[in-house]
């Protein structure tokens, strides 16, 4: 995986905290994440990935790369645990809502059933595990399993996140499932891990009070020395950067809304359980998207996931860049994560647009950047100005319930698209 960029985005945020980031495995830090400041006076610094398709835009192909790349790690750590039971009952679990769908492009490269965790159970099925992510700001996660997806088998069970900060959420999901679904092996994947010399003989402690073989499969694993006035540094570097950054100006886009083009009986993702097969069907149902939605579109295109929705708007956004070369297809997705947005050069989060959250219109969602941070501006404009010309938003709402989301993003395209996808289970 090589990606090129200008100055390295972390550069800023690591001088004004005083951080020290030394990183290893197959690939360099930069190239997977740069630095932001939380709006959180307990925690300075939030890791931003290049490549997951959250906070910042990047296309498709890269977004699914990394999820295979992942998964070919995760494959090695499992020959390496020597025989794990059946690979055909094997199931991968990715966590909400950041990780859901890098967790699916894991499963997808290994051929193996999927299913994420869940702040949004649906009504009409049973919960079967709820735990706690302790340092999120929204900590529920809840595993609800429909008929296609078992939380217990013969074969190996695969836990992906995009960060492992000390492993505490994945030993407690672990151990809560060890307990009555159990597993013969386990692997917890993540893009970079975070975790201290001391966290990682912590949680191998852990794992072996628990009684199960944990590996741990990343593209990165970094060291951060971090000064003990750090929380004072980032409440000054707070005050003192540029805010973020204002909406273009211009007139706003037309909004076209497509909600009877999702096929009813075709489940939208992963929230109750895919097998490897309906992966499959997932995807040519992305593909279908992407054929009839591509000859509306033209120039540089944004195609917007929304919160636990991530993998079926990579999928779109892959076909629509793989169906129509002219296009220049990027994706991202709303999200819960409150960050500091400063629009400075080098800063990671350089605008957040704030909305109510189609799937529960009182409470606020966000979408960050909405253009690559690092992106080239033309000679006498600024970056704030930059903007698409087709974005996309693909939600699994009525589109009335969208309509916050579609209003923020009307300064930014000359056409927005919204295309419902609420025929199926979800």
């Amino acid at each position: 995986m090589t990606l090129t960029r200008p100055a390295s985005p972390s550069a800023d945020v690591r001088a004004l905290l005083g951080l020290d980031i030394r990183s290893g495995g197959a690939v360099a830090f930069d190239d997977l994440a740069g630095l932001a400041l939380r709006d959180n006076p307990r925690r300075a610094h939030l890791i931003v990935s290049r490549i997951l398709g959250k906070h910042i835009p990047v296309p498709g192909a890269t977004v699914l790369d990394g999820g295979h790349r992942l998964g070919d790690l995760v494959a090695a750590e499992l020959a390496a645990q020597g025989p794990a039971g059946d690979v055909d009952d094997a199931l991968v679990i990715g966590y909400c809502e950041t990780a859901t769908g890098l967790g699916h492009a894991v499963a997808q490269r290994l051929g193996m059933s999927y299913l994420h965790s869940t702040r949004e159970p649906v009504s009409d099925l049973p919960v079967a595990v709820s735990f706690e992510e302790e340092h999120s700001h929204a900590v529920a996660h809840h595993l609800q399993p429909g008929p296609s997806v078992r939380l217990a088998g013969a074969g190996p069970l695969v836990l992906v996140d995009d960060e492992l900060t000390t492993g505490r959420t994945a030993l407690n999901t672990i151990e809560a499932l060890h307990a009555r679904f159990p597993r013969p092996a386990y692997v917890v994947a993540a893009l970079i891990d975070a975790r201290t010399p001391a966290q990682r003989e912590a949680f191998d402690q852990r794992a072996a009070e628990i009684g199960v073989d944990v590996r741990v499969a990343s593209l990165a694993a970094i060291a951060v020395d971090v000064p003990d006035d750090v929380l004072d540094r980032a409440a000054r570097a707070r005050a003192e950067l540029a805010p973020g950054a204002p909406s273009p100006a211009g007139a706003p886009a037309p909004v076209h809304v497509y909600d009877d083009r999702w096929p009813a009986d075709q489940p939208t993702g992963a929230r109750n359980g895919l097998t490897a097969g309906e992966t499959a069907r997932l995807d040519d149902a992305a593909a279908g998207v992407a054929r009839w939605l591509g000859p509306e579109l033209s120039g540089r295109v944004l195609v917007v996931g929304t919160e636990e929705l991530m993998f079926l708007p990579t999928l779109v956004a892959t076909h629509l860049a793989d169906q129509h070369p002219a296009l220049d297809v990027v994706t991202q997705s709303t999200t819960r994560s409150p960050v500091h947005a400063a629009d400075q050069p080098g800063y990671a989060v350089r605008r957040t647009l704030e909305f109510a959250a189609p799937t529960e219109p009182g409470r606020p969602a966000r979408l960050h950047n909405v253009v690559d941070p690092s992106a080239a501006v033309p000679d006498g404009a600024a970056w704030s100005d930059l903007r698409h010309d087709h974005v996309v938003v693909v939600v699994d709402t009525p589109a009335d319930a969208a309509a916050p989301l579609a209003e923020a993003l009307r300064p930014f395209a000359d056409v927005v698209h919204v295309v419902t996808v609420t025929g199926g289970p979800r």
